[in-house]
């Protein structure tokens, strides 16, 4: 049975992005790529809201790789190995193989998916996640907090839920990022 396993990367006061949408501030360094990468390559399946999945979307195209590090390189081979599910009630086609669009969140199939899987899936979009969230469908947090204060914007964890939480793991980049991992007590 897989996990799903939310993951982001966070401001300190608790945003995926600042009140303008930007997300300059959470630009990983080689060391932090390297943590994603050796986290994706374990997840089977991606959960996308419309947005998040038109963000990540870009990993599908190899030119603007010509001249990126290794370590980015070696991200795009990762996404495009994994299998996405994009939650949109208004997306007409996907642009990326391995790919297939859902209209609507049913929490009843996720945990199907979850069970008939034999590894982990992931949940991105603040949107989706917090429906997964109020839904008891997410296991595992990964956040990496981000040693910078945006002061609002959009929230990386849901409003108005309570999750008990244990402490799995952690650690300390170089570049003062700090990675927590927490599972979901039911």
């Amino acid at each position: 049975m897989g996990r799903l396993v939310y993951a982001a990367n966070i401001s300190l006061d608790g945003y995926l992005e600042d009140e303008a949408g930007a997300l300059d501030w959470s630009e990983p360094d080689d060391e932090v790529h390297a943590f994603w990468n050796e986290h994706e390559r374990h997840i089977g399946t991606s959960l996308y809201g419309r947005r998040m999945y038109e963000t990540m979307s870009v990993w599908e195209d190899d030119d603007w790789l010509v001249g990126e590090p290794a370590v980015v390189q070696e991200y795009a081979g990762i996404w495009r190995d994994t299998d996405k599910v994009v939650y949109s009630s208004t997306l007409e086609e996907v642009t990326t193989a391995r790919t297939r669009i859902e209209r609507l969140f049913d929490p009843e199939a996720v945990r199907e998916l979850k069970e008939s899987s034999t590894s982990d899936l992931s949940i991105g979009g603040a949107a989706l996640a917090a429906e997964a969230f109020r839904r008891g469908l997410v296991d595992e947090c990964v956040l990496l907090l981000y040693p910078v204060v945006v002061g609002g914007g959009k929230p990386a964890l849901p409003r108005g839920v309570r999750l008990d939480l244990e402490l799995l793991d952690h650690r300390r980049f170089g570049n003062g990022v700090v990675h927590v991992r927490h599972a979901v007590v039911h």
